[in-house]
């Protein structure tokens, strides 16, 4: 499973990545002059480090939406930081139904799946037109010997993972279909605002379906516990654009239980 219940969170050379698939666009960029760097790289790099981090992260993938950026049983080989765009990461089930794991945006790395056992875990798919900036792994732990701050940072991305992982199974082991959307929500608008969006207005990227199979909940529940916020005056709905009304009204449905 990757994130989303967890709280927030110009020309260099072109890294060749040996990667074959989806045959995508390369792009020149620079992680000191992205406007998301703070969101996926560690701070307080020196300048001499930000320069090595620089040419590591040396290529973009345009992924069109639809498409998949890596799919389960595809070797691994690196990790992805979003740069523009929506993910979901999902899995087969046995019935042939796809298992939502998770939704990953702008700013969050995605790929961490795969360190395991150097397969991926899962699918992921470009919930819109995407950019991802590649990072191939052996050149990440390889620089991170040397990178204190890359190397806390990775660790920090993996202990968030598992820590969310427990979030999740909180979720859907203990909390009503009400509970689990509220959390949901509130964790939703609260990653947006860290990239700037406001802290109560949201477009949903992924569909009411797409969120029942998340959390863990049939589509006609998901809509119906829309309808019933939406009644209760707590968020206001226009198709996939949500405004949230009243926040406090979300945080009691929780229960006080924290939104990872």
């Amino acid at each position: 499973m990757s994130a989303v219940l967890s709280p927030t969170i110009s020309p260099t050379p072109v890294v060749d990545l040996g990667i074959a698939t989806l045959n995508p666009q390369t792009f020149k960029v620079a992680c000191s002059n992205c406007n998301l760097r703070e969101l996926c790289m560690p701070v307080g790099l020196s300048e001499a480090e930000l320069t090595r981090v620089d040419e590591l992260v040396g290529a973009r993938r345009r992924i069109k939406r639809g498409e998949v950026l890596f799919r389960n049983g595809e070797k691994f080989s690196a990790l992805f930081a979003i740069r523009l765009g929506f993910f979901k990461t999902c899995v087969a089930s046995e019935d042939g139904r796809d298992q939502v794991t998770g939704f990953q945006m702008a700013g969050e790395i995605i790929g961490l799946d795969g360190i395991v056992n150097d397969h991926h875990t899962c699918d992921a798919v470009a919930l819109e037109d995407a950019e991802v900036c590649v990072m191939p792994f052996d050149k990440i732990e390889e620089l991170s010997r040397e990178v204190n701050a890359l190397q806390h940072h990775v660790h920090k991305i993996m202990s968030r993972e598992i820590v969310r992982e427990h979030g999740v199974m909180l979720l859907l082991g203990s909390m009503r279909a009400e509970e689990r959307l509220a959390a949901f929500l509130l964790n939703l608008v609260q990653r947006l605002h860290a990239r700037g969006f406001s802290r109560s207005e949201l477009v949903l990227r992924m569909t009411r379906e797409e969120i029942g199979s998340y959390l863990g909940l049939k589509l006609e529940t998901v809509s119906r516990t829309f309808s019933k916020f939406v009644e209760d005056g707590i968020i206001e709905v226009k198709q996939r654009q949500v405004k949230i009304i009243e926040p406090d009204a979300l945080k009691n449905i929780v229960n006080s239980q924290t939104c990872l």
